[in-house]
């Protein structure tokens, strides 16, 4: 476990979380993971802690989940929501760690979920492009 220090590219939004990459991350081929080409790693809420500034939020479908994102550079930062694998969650970015290295990040298992069809328990057929 360590605590990484993480940012929008302005530097608007700052947070910290508490995250073991050797836990894994995931990628999703949902509409909004693909379009945005998300790598999370999940947490729970008390590991994440926002620093500084309010993002803003963007919401669709069942508005269920929450997008958050600095609303100067338009940088997405984390999300939140909750599932029946992981409960209450946060989704914290991976490409927002500042201090991640680049061997640690290259070194975080991936899971690939096919949340295109609903299917969150199993990779899809092609991930190469995720």
């Amino acid at each position: 476990m360590k605590t990484y220090h993480g940012s929008c590219h302005c530097g608007a939004l700052r947070f910290e979380a508490d995250i073991d990459l050797g836990q894994g991350t995931i990628k999703c081929n949902c509409s909004i993971c693909r379009k945005r080409r998300f790598w999370p790693a999940i947490v729970r809420p008390e590991a994440f802690r926002l620093i500084k500034g309010t993002p803003g939020v963007y919401q669709f479908g069942a508005r269920a989940d929450h997008h958050y994102f600095c609303k100067d550079c338009g940088v997405h930062t984390f999300g939140t929501g909750t599932s029946p694998r992981w409960g209450p969650f946060y989704a914290v970015s991976v490409t927002c760690l500042d201090n991640a290295s680049d061997e640690e990040l290259a070194a975080a298992p991936v899971t690939f979920l096919d949340g295109r069809n609903d299917c969150w328990n199993a990779a899809p057929a092609v991930t190469a492009y995720l």
